[in-house]
């Protein structure tokens, strides 16, 4: 039993040294879509930074945006010939925002984007990936 332990710990150890951290590979869509762009770019597009950080390599700029309110109506079940039948979800109103932190190389480059605050989209469970991801970079 003892070796039995000793084998399946060392088989676990060699596995957990396999294991990559990603690199610089695009976790989301708006990591495709901006990562290697230029960050004056993205603060043409979309304004400036609300507040930047250095650690002498790189730079991490906060952005704030994408304000939006919209009014969802409310949803009915189909009644009886093409009517409208039994109230399933109320109207809202929703707020709408992004927060993102860049990471950007001492060339004004983008290397990595994070969101710190999101909501969910009209189109999909992301703000953030409709409203910063929809927009076309310039090249």
């Amino acid at each position: 039993m003892n070796i039995r332990m000793i084998m399946l710990g060392s088989l676990a150890i060699a596995l957990a040294g396999c294991t990559t951290t990603g690199g610089g590979l695009p976790r989301n869509a708006i990591e495709s879509a901006w990562n290697g762009k230029s960050a004056g770019t993205f603060f043409a597009q979309f304004g400036p930074p609300v507040s930047d950080a250095g650690d002498g390599g790189s730079i991490e700029y906060t952005w704030k945006g994408g304000y939006k309110t919209v009014r969802v109506p409310a949803k009915y079940a189909e009644g009886a010939n093409g009517k409208k039948g039994k109230r399933i979800a109320a109207a809202q109103t929703r707020y709408l925002s992004c927060t993102v932190k860049l990471t950007v190389d001492e060339s004004y480059t983008i290397r990595k984007i994070t969101t710190i605050s999101d909501r969910a989209g009209l189109n999909g469970p992301s703000y953030c990936a409709e409203f910063l991801a929809g927009a076309k970079p310039a090249a």
